[in-house]
């Protein structure tokens, strides 16, 4: 007796053996398939069997994947953070701050396609609707989207700190500014419907623009230019 294996949505590509799908493949079916749901009907109703249902598979299939509805969702903010930002990797540590900046931020963080973007927002608009009814779901959206991309900035700033390739007072408040300056505004994002579309057709630019301007801001002093370093003749005479 044959046993199918989960396919893209129920579906094969001819009759016969059914699909073979890798773990990355099957994990991005099923967060597609929540993204899908809770877009169309809220979190409320985004239960493991709809979700299933959307993907074609069985409970337990999403149950081995990702163990819990929390997980999975952590899962979907995950990744939408890392369209926006992400980790270098070992062999890109070693290049100048200004390629490891561009690097570390991504240029499609809306998507590569405008309905998923569209659904998106709409799952992060049922996010904020329903935070106080669940406030761990909020949570997640901070802790893996918000605070997890301020972080790998941060390392990464503590990294050229180090280096001496820029100088900073406060790493913190460096690394929220720079995401200010590359990333769409969030309120913005929420509100206006064409608000991803602008952003993506400028991101390369303004990602740009953004590093130049961050590091020149944050450009190593030279001894004579920092502050305190050229004294005065008033302020000789009352030292001596």
């Amino acid at each position: 007796m044959l046993h199918h294996t989960d396919m893209d949505r129920g579906c094969r590509a001819r009759r016969g053996r059914p699909i073979q799908l890798s773990q990355q493949e099957r994990e991005g079916l099923i967060l597609d398939a929540m993204e899908r749901v809770v877009a169309k009907s809220g979190l409320r109703r985004a239960s493991m069997a709809a979700i299933a249902r959307a993907a074609g598979m069985s409970k337990r299939t999403l149950y081995a994947v990702y163990g819990s509805r929390e997980l999975m969702f952590d899962a979907w903010v995950r990744r939408k953070r890392s369209r926006h930002v992400r980790p270098l990797a070992p062999e890109e540590t070693d290049l100048p701050i200004g390629e490891r900046l561009r690097r570390i931020f991504q240029t499609n963080a809306c998507g590569e396609r405008a309905e998923e973007a569209d659904r998106g927002i709409v799952v992060l608009r049922a996010v904020i609707a329903e935070a106080a009814r669940l406030p761990d779901v909020a949570r997640t959206v901070l802790l893996s989207g918000a605070e997890a991309a301020h972080s790998i900035v941060a390392l990464e700033l503590e990294r050229a700190v180090a280096r001496g390739e820029i100088e900073i007072r406060d790493v913190d408040a460096a690394a929220q500014l720079l995401l200010d300056m590359v990333g769409l505004n969030p309120l913005r994002a929420l509100l206006d419907p064409e608000a991803c579309e602008a952003f993506t057709a400028t991101a390369e630019a303004r990602l740009d623009y953004a590093v130049e301007t961050f590091l020149h801001g944050h450009a190593p002093q030279t001894p004579a230019e920092k502050p305190g370093a050229t004294e005065r003749p008033a302020d000789r005479r009352r030292t001596a």
